[in-house]
């Protein structure tokens, strides 16, 4: 059986909405993330914070606003997803205001606040007006043109901290990017949908892959060259192996054919090997890999990577506790690329377990919810938004842990970053709507559409 037959429900038979589900999960994650604040406060000065019950107020707020929005404009949404974003926003906010009490004279959890109730009140919009996530189709070329252009103004940018990625007006900072991988994934989506029968059964085969034809593989060909550019002129690495595991993972689902992660993998590993080799800073991320102790041996002190490493480790199973790690030594990103490091040492190895599986889990609602549409457009859509998130999860992890050299890139809801929190806020609005269209009952048939089969002594 298919997933599509298994997961959608046969005309005339109820659907649960699962909304209530949905409003009692939101209040455990409200509850837990209030938890952690007011013991990172316990843990720090032996206090209640003052501020917990404002805090547990605005954070349900929020999330009530929300399941509102959910239930009114899209009733038979995956309950799972709601929650899960909130329990990981909240969390983050956590960890960041526990990364303040460290650094007083730069406090970015008010800041972070803020651009989370930015990222849910354009989570409602998104809810509340788009009826139907095929509109967005219509716009698929204008949406390539626009995340082209968001990916290139950074260039005529000064850099920070080495990357070219930000955009800087004034005391205002952000990552086009982050609003361009969505733009991406919806283009990808509509020309894959389109395109998909001539990507799997035409053009010549060499060996025992099918290349396309030299019209549909230019496409293709054009993506590999704009993410080796990115990574060129931005010096980015971590967008550069988003922008391209992207359209690897969306290739091989509208297709079907494992030739394709073959074809993928290795182009991405030239482009790889090529820019690291000539690449100054992204060569010096290659070298802090592949050896994270050397300015120990240098005798000039840990650096970000070795400290990082030493976080976790100190972590053991089960953690120092909230508020009693040492992870700010980490420097200037602990907030942002590294705060997984003190979410590891301070929730020690069961913590991070637990987060690694709410990522997981929210990256397989949104599969599921694809898997059950049938509208290729969508199927590609939802699979495309649940595999950045995906993508940005083991990017980040595997740099922070050692596994892959150190991107730019911010944990999805969890680290310091207003433009990272805002666009994951509307991923998962659109994951909303596509798990509505995916879950609804099907229109019911006219009996007078349905035809009898006609008996033989009357043929």
């Amino acid at each position: 059986m298919t997933a599509t037959t298994a997961d959608a429900p046969p005309p005339g038979l109820p659907v649960p909405k699962r909304r209530g589900v949905e409003l009692s999960l939101l209040v455990c994650a409200v509850l837990i993330s209030v938890f952690g604040y007011v013991d990172v406060g316990l843990a720090r000065t032996g206090a209640v914070p003052p501020d917990a019950a404002r805090y547990g107020a605005g954070l349900g707020a929020l999330a009530l606003l929300a399941h509102l929005a959910v239930r009114f404009r899209a009733p038979y949404a995956d309950p799972l997803v709601l929650p899960i974003a909130v329990l990981l926003n909240g969390l983050g906010l956590v960890l960041i205001y526990r990364l303040d009490l460290e650094t007083p004279q730069d406090r970015a959890a008010p800041t972070q606040l803020i651009w989370s109730t930015l990222g849910v009140a354009l989570f409602i919009t998104v809810v509340l007006l788009l009826r139907d996530h095929r509109v967005v189709q219509r716009y698929a070329y204008l949406s390539m043109v626009t995340a082209l252009f968001l990916m290139l103004v950074p260039i005529f940018f000064p850099a920070v901290n080495g990357a070219r990625i930000w955009i800087r007006l004034g005391g205002l900072s952000f990552q086009p990017g982050e609003f361009a991988k969505i733009l991406l994934a919806v283009f990808f989506a509509a020309y894959l949908a389109a395109n998909r029968n001539a990507l799997a059964y035409t053009g010549r085969r060499i060996w025992r892959l099918q290349l396309p034809t030299g019209r549909v593989l230019g496409p293709i060909v054009a993506i590999w060259v704009l993410s080796v550019g990115v990574l060129v002129l931005e010096r980015d690495l971590g967008t550069s192996l988003l922008f391209f595991g992207l359209f690897v993972i969306m290739l091989y689902v509208a297709t079907g054919r494992t030739g394709w992660i073959a074809v993928g993998l290795l182009l991405a590993a030239v482009g790889a090997f090529a820019v690291g080799s000539l690449e100054p800073h992204v060569h010096s991320r290659v070298e802090d890999w592949l050896n994270p102790f050397a300015s120990i041996e240098a005798g000039d002190g840990p650096g970000q990577l070795a400290q990082s490493l030493f976080s976790f480790a100190a972590g053991g199973m089960l953690g120092t506790g909230l508020g009693l790690g040492r992870s700010v030594l980490i420097g200037f990103a602990a907030k942002s690329d590294f705060i997984l490091a003190t979410a590891g040492e301070e929730l020690g190895l069961a913590g991070l377990t637990a987060l690694f599986l709410l990522y997981a889990l929210l990256v397989a609602r949104g599969y599921r919810s694809g898997l059950a549409l049938r509208d290729p457009f969508g199927r590609l859509l939802a699979i495309g938004l649940a595999s950045i998130l995906a993508l940005q999860v083991f990017v980040i992890a595997g740099g922070v842990m050692g596994l892959i050299p150190l991107t730019g890139m911010a944990m999805p809801f969890l680290a310091q970053g207003g433009s990272s929190v805002v666009t994951n806020w509307i991923i998962v609005a659109l994951l909303i709507r596509v798990s509505d269209s995916a879950r609804a009952p099907l229109p019911e048939v006219a009996e007078a559409e349905i035809v009898a089969p006609v008996p033989e002594d009357v043929r």
